[in-house]
């Protein structure tokens, strides 16, 4: 039986068509194709078990500190409009941090698109049934699915927020990824004149995945999730970090015309843009981009000065405020973590990679970005 969601999926314009054929399929068969979708992506959010589940995850996300930023343009937009989340995506905590973050100041739960590796198993129920998560298949050409998707996420809109990541999927470089538009064109067609975007940024002194991810640079294959977590178990051992989420201004979207393929690209850059200007410049990526492959603390110190200097003049989220605060924060966590080694009062890196996995992370508000180890 189907839901009321998936009967206005159904009766879509687009789906409509798509149903009738002309894709290499008859309409019985367009039809299964689309109702198995509609079952795979259907999800239900209970947010009071949610509230009161100890999350598989606990163990880790304890040991990061939720600090929001800006969080009064939410709370404004909360009060009279559709919203649209979009951020970066730097770990699969972030899943977690994010929608915690707004939970933790009493605003509304939205849901999350997150990638359908993220689904199986136990986590997977939870995922389905209890935080309202979208499966997302990234990368599919199947037109069927595609449709399906847009379809499926403009009728969400009609009742819930949306939480989604236009890069697709982590950053495995450190820097920012291009933004895909499938989901912002999808939120478009649900024609809410009311419907805001709202940029988000997250940033962690430390991500937790940093090692794995950064040793790849390129996302190769899709490894299952159980595997992903075992390795984040271990690099959890000792694990500390700050994630600072931090909110932009709204942009209206309510009369974009999303049949307008300039006008949807135009909004992808923008959104991107203001993602980046939102990032936190945080100690150990200051750290990691003045970094040489060996260096006194003394000359590493100017270096970071010089950098700040750079950064406050292009108004940048500076989290860090000199040179000497920046190694005082950064330096034992970086070794801890063995990224790099503290020789008396010099530095040398240990881990190339991964030091400049934090360097990236803030190289598009640099002027003259670049290796600088």
């Amino acid at each position: 039986m189907l839901d009321d969601i998936s009967e206005a999926v159904l009766a879509r314009e687009e789906v409509v068509k798509y149903l009738r054929g002309g894709y290499g399929e008859s309409g019985d068969q367009a039809r299964e194709r689309v109702c198995a979708y509609l079952d795979e992506m259907r999800t239900t959010q209970r947010h009071s078990i949610y509230r009161a589940l100890q999350h598989p995850l606990y163990p880790i996300l304890r040991k990061i500190e939720r600090i929001p930023e800006q969080l009064h343009h939410v709370k404004e937009a909360a009060r009279s409009h559709r919203i649209v989340y979009a951020s970066n995506h730097r770990s699969h905590t972030d899943y977690l941090v994010e929608p915690l973050v707004l939970d933790d100041n009493g605003v509304r739960p939205p849901l999350i698109a997150a990638g359908i590796n993220l689904f199986g198993g136990p986590l997977g129920l939870i995922h389905r049934h209890v935080t309202g998560a979208i499966p997302i298949r990234r990368n599919t050409k199947d037109p069927g699915y595609l449709i399906t998707l847009k379809a499926y996420v403009a009728e969400i809109l009609q009742k819930h927020d949306l939480f989604f990541y236009p890069e697709g999927g982590r950053s495995y470089s450190g820097e920012i990824k291009a933004a895909k538009t499938g989901l912002i064109h999808a939120a478009l067609t649900a024609e809410r004149p009311d419907l805001v975007v709202i940029p988000a940024a997250i940033a962690y002194d430390l991500v937790l995945e940093d090692h794995i991810l950064a040793r790849q640079r390129v996302k190769k294959r899709q490894r299952t999730f159980a595997r992903e977590l075992a390795e984040m178990v271990r690099y959890a051992v000792g694990y500390r970090s700050r994630a600072f989420v931090t909110f932009g201004t709204p942009i209206p979207v309510g009369g974009i015309d999303p049949q307008s393929r300039s006008d949807v690209l135009d909004l992808t850059r923008l959104i991107r843009v203001r993602i980046g200007a939102l990032c936190k410049v945080l100690p150990t990526a200051i750290f990691a981009a003045a970094m040489r492959p060996s260096i006194t603390r003394r000359d590493l110190e100017e270096r970071i000065d010089r950098l700040i200097e750079e950064l406050a003049a292009r108004h940048a989220n500076l989290g860090v405020t000199s040179g000497r605060q920046a190694i005082d924060e950064a330096a034992e966590p970086l070794e801890a973590r063995g990224i790099i080694v503290a020789e008396r009062s010099r530095f040398r890196v240990r881990e190339r990679s991964v030091l400049r996995y934090y360097a990236r992370s803030i190289e598009h508000l640099l002027v003259t970005p670049g290796r600088t180890h």
